[in-house]
């Protein structure tokens, strides 16, 4: 015989098993962690804040059962209801109720069906394990009247009534092994008591370590459940023999009284039977496992099943977020990815989006897209399914990163063409598309025009699928740009010319129209740029040196060399560089100022 482990050290934390998933619970803190559809482990965590009320009573003796029994079943049953979340129904007709009831009664169908599911279950219960063991109790007794007569009736029956409630409570719990996902769920329940056992003797956390340890765990609920039918056993015995109840004549009244005896006295036997579970599970001898051995027999042959390595992760996932969220009150707490109702998702990504200084509008594009649904639209109330849910998540995580919006999505509009956009160019902004314009109505028929530092080649682009009529070249200093560039005149069925050239060194001939949205950034002012422009964009694109004009300056130095005459050079700037940019081209035919949509100078026409 091996030798029997011997706990290195013990532990606060406790759980339960939920669907496909483990709940752990420990001093401040909670944690479900669920294995969804796509074989992804989901983690919801939580602070529990206990009010001082629930705090103090927890420290009472046998007060404390009756608060923790109750906290246990309805917390148990909303962690329950979560886990369902996550195997959410993406049913049309389904989220088409919960939009109704939301819009209709303002409450969330989950919610109202969670406490649907307590009170049936609190209903289940007393009829299961009160009722009916009174109505067999009736029966017998009119079956042998013997124990009606006995001067220890009312003994005779407490003892009858108990043991009645405990062939039903194997019976009930050997009954839903039939049921497939109560067979998982014991699984479940197995892994949750291997993880603190191995926890508890030193073993690594690990599934291939922490399958070898017992899935018996003297501290289980199934347990308790055992101590509570026992002490209902000798309390009601002696309760129903002190009262006097079996002496009541009207067979429709006495079964009343102890149905009400036993609803009374419930606080009572939890609390006891509370006490005596904590006792026990501080000693390990043979003595106290002689009382121990009824509990852990049941666990062994019907509430435990050996789980697989998968479900061992997802248990021992939630045990160690608990012990992260103990041991420092900074780890922020985790939501699963659901489905849920699209205005209350979408506020509550604008406030993540707002305290991490990202603009609400990007909540709103995120939701647009995914669900393919006009901005205007999104007050309307619908469900979102957990599909959605999911992309959403993926796509918010991302931009809480720092990513921006437009390289997650991988693509945006621009002038009516799709641009592809990526780190190798800067992302197309909405003002340039008014440049993109003026060069759109100011081109005649069979010019030739030249986009200097196209970047992603948005203007180029959109230049030639609006005016097929007119001959586009494009240049950039990067290879990188200029290959997106490239990918995204064949996506949109465009001829162009691309030149790799530091602005005209490698240009060659002159052009009608000369347009360019060069780099214009003061170099000082780039590490106090937005998060995902400074980290994510490439600098090369944004730092146009110390006053924000040398691109500008090296242009007007050769820009009339390659412009044929009436030629013109159309470029867009920062806000208040317009005046300072005219003066760097004395010798002009005239220049002329353009402002964006909210009225800043942005655009310069130079005509020679």
């Amino acid at each position: 015989m091996g030798k029997k482990k011997v706990k290195k050290c013990g532990t606060y934390i406790g759980g339960q098993a939920v669907l496909e998933g483990v709940m752990m619970m420990g001093k401040t803190s909670m944690a479900t962690a669920v294995r969804d559809p796509d074989g992804q482990i989901q983690i919801e965590s939580k602070r529990l804040n206990k009010g001082v009320h629930a705090q103090r009573a927890s420290k009472i003796p046998f007060v404390r059962g009756v608060v923790n029994l109750f906290s246990s079943l309805m917390r148990g049953s909303k962690t329950l209801m979560r886990s369902a979340d996550v195997y959410g129904d993406d049913d049309e007709e389904a989220g088409k109720v919960e939009s109704f009831v939301a819009s209709k009664f303002k409450v969330s169908l989950s919610s109202i069906l969670s406490w649907v599911a307590i009170v049936v279950g609190i209903v289940l219960a007393v009829g299961i394990f009160i009722v009916v063991p009174n109505i067999l109790l009736n029966l017998l007794q009119k079956a042998f009247p013997a124990l009606k007569q006995h001067e220890l009736a009312g003994l005779w029956s407490g003892l009858i009534l108990g043991g009645i409630k405990l062939v039903i409570f194997i019976i009930y719990l050997a009954a839903i092994l039939l049921m497939k996902d109560i067979r998982r769920l014991y699984m479940y329940h197995g892994a949750e008591h291997k993880t603190i056992n191995a926890y508890e003797h030193g073993i690594e956390l690990v599934p291939e370590k922490v399958k070898e340890a017992s899935r018996i765990h003297d501290r289980c609920g199934t347990s308790f459940l055992f101590i509570v039918v026992i002490i209902n056993i000798f309390i009601f015995s002696f309760f129903g023999w002190l009262t006097g109840i079996d002496g009541i004549e009207n067979g429709v009244l006495k079964a009343f009284a102890r149905i009400g005896m036993e609803i009374v006295l419930l606080p009572v036997i939890t609390g006891i039977s509370y006490e005596i579970l904590r006792f026990l599970a501080r000693f390990d001898n043979p003595f106290v496992n002689i009382f121990k051995a009824p509990g852990m027999l049941l666990q062994k042959l019907l509430t435990t099943r050996e789980p697989d390595e998968e479900m061992l992760a997802v248990a021992i996932a939630a045990f160690n977020k608990v012990l992260e969220m103990d041991a420092d009150e900074s780890v922020p707490e985790t939501s699963f990815v659901t489905s849920g109702l699209l205005t209350k998702m979408l506020d509550k990504t604008k406030k993540k989006f707002w305290a991490e200084g990202i603009d609400e509008s990007d909540a709103e594009w995120i939701y647009s897209l995914v669900l393919n649904v006009n901005r205007s639209q999104l007050g309307v109330e619908r469900k979102v399914l957990v599909s959605e849910s999911k992309r959403i998540d993926g796509i918010v995580q991302k931009r809480l990163s720092g990513i921006p919006l437009w390289y997650i999505f991988g693509d945006t509009e621009f002038y009516g063409c799709t641009i592809k956009v990526d780190e190798r160019a800067l992302i197309p902004r909405p003002e340039t598309e008014i440049l993109a314009d003026i060069v759109v109505k100011t081109a005649e028929e069979g010019n030739k025009i030249l986009d200097l530092c196209t970047g992603s080649g948005c203007i180029a682009v959109a230049v030639a699928k609006a005016r097929e009529d007119l001959t586009v070249t494009a240049s950039d200093i990067s290879e990188a740009a200029i290959s997106l560039a490239r990918e995204n005149a064949k996506r949109n069925g465009v001829v162009i010319d691309f030149v790799l050239s530091d602005l005209f060194t490698k240009v060659r001939g002159r052009f009608d129209i000369i347009v360019c949205n060069p780099p214009y950034i003061k170099s000082g002012d780039i590490p106090h740029l937005q998060r995902e422009v400074r980290e994510h964009e490439p600098k090369l694109a944004l730092d146009g040196g110390s006053d924000g004009l040398e691109f500008y300056r090296r242009i007007a130095k050769v820009v009339k060399s390659y412009l044929v005459s009436g030629g013109m050079l159309i470029m867009e700037c920062g806000e208040g560089q317009a005046t300072d940019i005219i003066k760097l081209f004395p010798k002009r035919d005239f220049a002329m100022v353009q402002k964006d949509l909210s009225g800043v100078d942005r655009f310069v026409k130079i005509a020679f």
